[in-house]
């Protein structure tokens, strides 16, 4: 399959996605533009890659003929307006996390999929690495057996330091706190490993951090399939780390606790006997070492493009992660337990800021 030509909006995060996403796919993708407003920082990662393409213009590079897929790395507060606008112009388009502000932004993006020749892939580069993909496919198998409960806990650290960039820690910018820039990959791991949610009790607070946001949360949930599970979450741990530890009947895994990869290895994968760790040895010994995170997810797309895999994230996942998020901001603001699904019912639907009790 060809080359597939990549424009790069926002050059943070974005330079993350050339290092790790494109460049160990020489094959597969082509960094051939930039954008950004910051000219300093576009320029630098420009000479840094040999990108000669250069502009402040995303309509520029929307028109541009020459452009595959739009990548979408910019402040959380503009990717709705950017991600309907590349579909729009027909373009495959990657989006930074979190795909947007709320339940009626991603009701509306996938309103749009359906009319674009394009398609979107939301980023979630914490699903990818030996890891986690092990447990999955142990857990696929039938192995692990029936879930009992669970632990999720991200314990990181941002200082004032960090939300100085004035578009961090508000609400209009940011879009929420821990829950929606920090933890959501956590969650995500949880959700793709545990399945759906179906009821949800948590509680917010802002104990860290001079900000708008929360930078403290913890919820209790119970899923559809009877699991419990709890998370936690905190942007004032002075040792960072990221942990799942699920308990299933026959299996109990512990991730890494690398906190920006804790999908690679180690993960502690604990067999409850010697039979069921021969069906473990059976379905994962002939393992193939996964380059974790960017790396991987961004050659599944270019996979999918070429109708060689399905889509490996997709809006209704990133769906399911936002839908969480509004569900433990509704019972904070309420003191509830709140049912899961969630659609225009839900009063914080259109808006996590609205005040409901």
């Amino acid at each position: 399959m060809s080359v597939k030509t990549v424009a790069i909006i926002g050059c943070g995060i974005g330079r993350s996605h050339i290092v790790e996403g494109y460049q160990p796919h020489p094959d597969r993708f082509r960094v051939q533009a930039l954008c950004d407003l910051n000219e300093e920082r576009m320029n630098e990662v420009g000479d840094e890659f040999g990108i000669e393409q250069r502009t402040r213009s995303f309509d520029e590079l929307l028109a541009d003929d020459g452009i595959d897929i739009i990548d979408i790395c910019t402040p959380p507060g503009i990717h709705l307006e950017q991600v309907l606008a590349a579909l729009a112009a027909g373009k495959h388009v990657i989006c930074e996390k979190p795909l947007t502000g709320s339940l009626k932004g991603v009701d509306a993006i996938m309103e749009a999929e359906k009319q674009a020749s394009g398609v979107l892939m939301p980023i979630f580069q914490y699903r990818y690495g030996d890891g986690i993909e092990k447990a999955k496919r142990i857990i696929d198998a039938g192995i692990a057996g029936k879930p009992y409960v669970g632990s999720v806990e991200t314990f990181w650290l941002r200082t004032p330091e960090y939300y100085s960039v004035p578009w961090r820690g508000k609400w209009a910018t940011e879009l929420g706190g821990v829950l929606v820039t920090h933890a959501l990959h956590l969650h995500d791991m949880m959700l793709h490993l545990l399945g759906p949610v179906a009821r949800v009790f948590g509680r917010v607070a802002t104990r860290v951090n001079d900000i708008e946001v929360e930078d403290c949360a913890s919820a209790s949930l119970l899923m559809k399939n009877g699991a419990f599970v709890s998370l936690s979450c905190t942007l004032g741990s002075q040792e960072q780390i990221s942990r799942l530890r699920l308990h299933f009947e026959n299996v109990t895994f512990e991730s890494s606790h690398e906190p920006y990869a804790p999908g690679k290895d180690p993960w502690k994968i604990i067999a409850a006997n010697s039979e069921v760790q021969a069906r473990i040895d059976d379905v994962i010994g002939d393992w193939r070492p996964v380059s974790p995170r960017f790396t991987t997810q961004m050659a599944h797309f270019h996979d999918f493009l070429g109708g060689k895999a399905p889509l490996p994230v997709t809006t209704q996942d990133a769906r399911r992660a936002l839908e969480l998020v509004t569900a433990i901001y509704q019972s904070a603001d309420t003191g509830r337990e709140i049912e899961l699904p969630l659609g225009p019912e839900s009063p914080k639907y259109a808006d996590w800021r609205a005040i409901t009790r």
